[in-house]
């Protein structure tokens, strides 16, 4: 039965050993039986530029990526919050496919739509001010032409930050909005929505104008891995998270 993988919110880190040993592990033993995987988001902890590929785990990642390629698995990625600086010249290396966000496409029959998942996050107005910023491609041409090592200072500084005002913010405010989530499923004309970021693992059912509609939100892999497995045959349609049953920490 052909199947198809999603994760996200790895992180990856070279602090974090054991999760980078999980993610190529899951690469060779798992994803390599797949048709596709796709990743939707924060494979890494963060990423400062393309010009930063061959740093030690960067590099390792790619060529763990280029070698699923090579096994038979078209790989996907969607940017992140963390990694929205990937660009092409890490897409050619690690042999996967650049997706904008959101992404619609048919999973064995369904219309599914794939996101990263910040975008549904609208309650949280200081987290969306700042995402429009460093979207913008005048501030990412800024930041790129500066120095690896100021910009891994400044990515390391906001990220202080970041961890600091979420003690400030409610498990709400960081959460999907359900009025974006019925906006993407009417816009979409979809069943199905599948997408990350929030690191609250789900599956969610609700009715939208009449249609049935199921979200799947994706772990993250800070203390397990996990993933989302779809699988098809004819008319038949299976989607079930899977955990890998390991320690991430």
């Amino acid at each position: 039965m052909p199947r198809t993988l999603f994760i996200s919110d790895l992180h990856l880190c070279a602090s974090r050993p054991r999760i980078n040993e999980t993610f190529f592990r899951f690469l060779k033993e798992t994803a390599s039986t797949a048709e596709a995987l796709f990743i939707l988001g924060d494979l890494f902890e963060y990423w400062i530029g393309d010009d930063d590929i061959d740093d030690g785990l960067n590099g390792q990642v790619v060529k763990a990526l280029a070698g699923l390629a090579e096994s038979g698995t078209t790989t996907f990625f969607m940017h992140g919050n963390r990694d929205f600086l990937i660009g092409e010249r890490f897409a050619r290396a690690a042999r996967l496919t650049l997706l904008p966000d959101p992404t619609l496409i048919d999973l064995y029959g369904s219309r599914t739509l794939l996101m990263h998942g910040d975008t549904l996050c609208t309650g949280d107005a200081d987290y969306q001010r700042f995402r429009e910023m460093v979207r913008n491609p005048q501030w990412q041409s800024a930041f790129l032409t500066r120095p690896l090592e100021e910009r891994r200072a400044e990515v390391t500084d906001l990220r202080k930050k970041s961890e600091l005002a979420k003690q400030t913010k409610s498990p709400e405010i960081m959460d999907v909005s359900a009025f974006a989530v019925e906006n993407a499923f009417r816009k979409y004309t979809c069943p199905a929505l599948i997408h990350g970021h929030t690191h609250r693992p789900a599956r969610h059912t609700l009715t939208i104008d009449g249609r049935l509609c199921v979200r799947w939100v994706l772990p993250d892999w800070y203390e397990t891995g996990a993933y989302l497995k779809a699988s098809g045959r004819d008319d038949l349609q299976i989607v079930e998270l899977v955990a890998l049953g390991v320690d991430t920490r």
